[in-house]
């Protein structure tokens, strides 16, 4: 009977290791960004929409585009990611 489990057992230890403790990784690390942006900060949005921090709230933040200083509330859950490189990719 015990034979039976062992296998059962194995494969999801492995799923554990394969995919869900990573998942769980990437997870925090997404949050724990989105929890450290402050005024002055570079970002992305999940929309595509590049912007600079302008007000930065515990649920939004408010972000200034373009060259006409246009203002977007984004919710925080909206930010895909803070742009370090201001370098244009397409211009190499």
């Amino acid at each position: 009977m015990l034979a039976t489990f062992v296998p059962l057992i194995i494969l999801f230890v492995a799923f554990y290791f394969m995919l869900i403790r990573p998942q769980k990784k990437r997870e925090s690390k997404v949050k724990d960004m989105r929890a450290g942006i402050k005024v002055g900060d570079e970002i992305m949005t999940i929309g595509g929409i590049k912007g600079k921090v302008v007000l930065a709230k515990e649920d939004y933040v408010v972000i200034e585009t373009s060259g006409e200083k246009s203002r977007i509330e984004v919710m925080k859950w909206g930010i895909n990611s803070i742009v370090t490189d201001k370098t244009d990719l397409k211009a190499e």
